[in-house]
């Protein structure tokens, strides 16, 4: 493992560096095989780069429409990027929140920023304007882009913010009728972005927790071209020829990475869904001959009920299944219907994406593989020790990407003694397959997205007629699992479908959507201790007070 140190910077601005833990804090590293340039730009060596190795007019991006070229994709992030250095007065280290739908514009905006050398934040549209007002403070964000058609909640948030001074809205449509579409038009195609060095943040991904207290990943240019120089080129072995899609937001670093980074660093295309649906992902699948999918078990369900009706997915030769555990059904239907593989992973956001995975000439049900070149896994118990074959414990993992969060005593939690602990409870057979077992907290994984439970009873508890409240989540056939609450009401209200509504709605509008109870269950008390804490396992085995 390397000796910890970090290379020169070209961010003007300090912050996401003063702000990595100390080094005793970091887990090992390994960075044999990845070896990058002192001065590295991801976003130049995603766009600039592939035009002068000859891919120019090769399609990089499906979507809105219109297919857009290597060459038409580095044009316009350029253009957008002398307008927040130009116009804006972005400079290298400031962070750039983007919040957008998966489109085109999105893409050519997370570019441009880190071409300027911005930390970029990319968010969800469903995010509340609470939800981003604690983003916005934590990493001290100065400038947004914005879908103009969803800058309602982010303009809220700028009013009483001490740090964001700028909301800049962008057309995520064809139009391109917008303030920074309107600004860009008139910039140069060519643009010197920042002499970013290879160890200077580039991306911040937020992550809940379970405490509901964002936590900051703070990840490198570096790290940005390895999780494609080591999963998409190994394990999937991307060509120019493929066509990626998917459901995952770009938002998240699994859509990021899966959407954006892997085509992008070889020349392929991406096709982009603003609501990808099963249905829709099958039909962009037809039109665009889709080749390397990326969506959970949910919707691969679904799609194989379209191929029932006559739906051609003959295109694909890849099928990947992430953000909830592959249930060994779903993929031998799978392997059975299609005759190609289905690879279940396992990735984190602290880990930026797929550490651990099946690999196109080895893959079985119900296992999550083997680690991605670079890294190592092992099981351990409390103590950090080694457990045996069979033994369920602490899924460790280190290699050339890692845990670092932004100013956050949290750090310490995640990382010991050089490992990371991803909070998920496996196992490891005698072949050295890795089987996932459970969640180590009380995050709930619901359609391959991660809600809080703490995060859901805050919004609950918000509402006048709830006197007490419980999260957990309970076995859901489609979802993996799905959010339950248990409500104790104030006294006068009653526990009807009408409340069921009520609450459910009013958890909407305080976070983000998908995190809403989909099952209330009213009840006179909750389960507790003796002293007064909740025993949230006893409503998991069907228990109450």
């Amino acid at each position: 493992m390397t000796v910890h140190s970090l290379g020169p910077t070209g961010h003007v601005d300090s912050f996401a560096r003063d702000r990595l833990p100390a080094f005793a804090d970091w887990p090992d590293m390994c960075l044999d095989g990845y070896e990058y340039p002192e001065w590295l730009n991801a976003a130049v060596e995603l766009t600039d780069a592939m035009v002068e190795k000859g891919f120019g007019d090769h399609v990089a991006l499906i979507g809105e429409g219109r297919r857009r070229t290597y060459k038409e994709l580095t044009d316009w992030s350029n253009r957008i990027a002398h307008t927040l250095q130009d116009d804006y007065g972005v400079v290298a280290g400031n962070r750039v929140l983007i919040r957008s739908a998966n489109n085109p514009a999105m893409i050519a905006c997370w570019l441009a920023a880190t071409k300027v050398g911005a930390v970029v934040v990319n968010t969800m549209p469903m995010l509340r304007t609470g939800e981003l007002r604690k983003i916005v403070e934590k990493a001290e964000i100065t400038h947004a882009l914005c879908d103009t058609r969803i800058m309602d909640e982010l303009v809220e948030c700028a009013k009483d913010s001490r740090f964001l001074t700028h909301v800049i809205g962008f057309d995520g449509t064809m139009n391109h009728d917008s303030e920074l579409d309107r600004l860009s038009l008139k910039k140069p195609v060519r643009f010197a972005a920042a002499r970013t060095g290879r160890d200077d943040v580039a991306l911040l991904g937020f992550t809940s927790g379970t405490t509901g207290e964002p936590k900051a990943t703070m990840h490198f240019h570096r790290d940005l071209l390895i999780i494609a120089d080591g999963y998409a080129r190994d394990v999937l072995k991307v060509v120019p020829d493929d066509v990626f899609v998917g459901s995952p937001p770009i938002a998240f670093t699994f859509g990021l990475g899966g959407l954006v980074i892997f085509p992008l660093r070889f020349g392929a295309a991406t096709a982009l869904l603003e609501q990808a649906g099963p249905g829709e992902l099958i039909r962009i699948i037809e039109e665009n001959r889709g080749t390397i999918c990326f969506t959970a078990p949910t919707a691969y369900r679904a799609m194989m009920k379209g191929m029932d009706a006559g739906s051609d997915l003959s295109s694909l030769r890849i099928a990947v299944s992430a953000g909830e555990t592959l249930p060994a059904p779903v993929y031998e239907e799978w392997i059975t219907r299609t005759g190609k593989p289905m690879l279940d992973g396992i990735g984190a956001t602290e880990m930026l994406h797929i550490f651990i995975t099946n690999s196109q000439d080895d893959h079985c049900p119900a296992s999550t593989g083997k680690p991605v070149r670079g890294y190592e896994a092992r099981i351990v118990d409390e103590e950090m020790q080694t457990l045996p074959p069979g033994a369920v414990g602490r899924l460790a993992v280190r290699g050339p990407t890692g845990c670092r969060y932004l100013a956050d005593d949290r750090q310490k939690n995640y990382v010991r003694q050089g490992w990371n602990l991803t909070g998920d409870s496996f196992w490891q057979d005698e072949e050295g397959r890795f089987h996932f077992a459970a969640r180590s907290d009380d995050m709930i994984v619901s359609a391959g997205y991660n809600i809080a439970g703490p995060e859901v009873e805050a919004a609950l508890l918000s509402h006048a007629a709830v006197a007490e409240c419980a999260v957990i989540g309970v076995p859901d056939e489609e979802r993996g699992h799905i959010v339950e609450a248990h409500v104790v009401l104030m006294p006068g209200q009653q526990g009807d479908k009408l409340m069921v509504k009520v609450l459910q709605d009013h958890v909407k509008s305080v976070i983000a959507p998908y995190k809403y109870p989909r099952n209330i269950r009213f009840c006179e008390q909750l389960p507790k201790t003796q002293t007064g804490k909740i025993q949230r396992f006893r409503l998991r085995s069907g228990g109450t007070a």
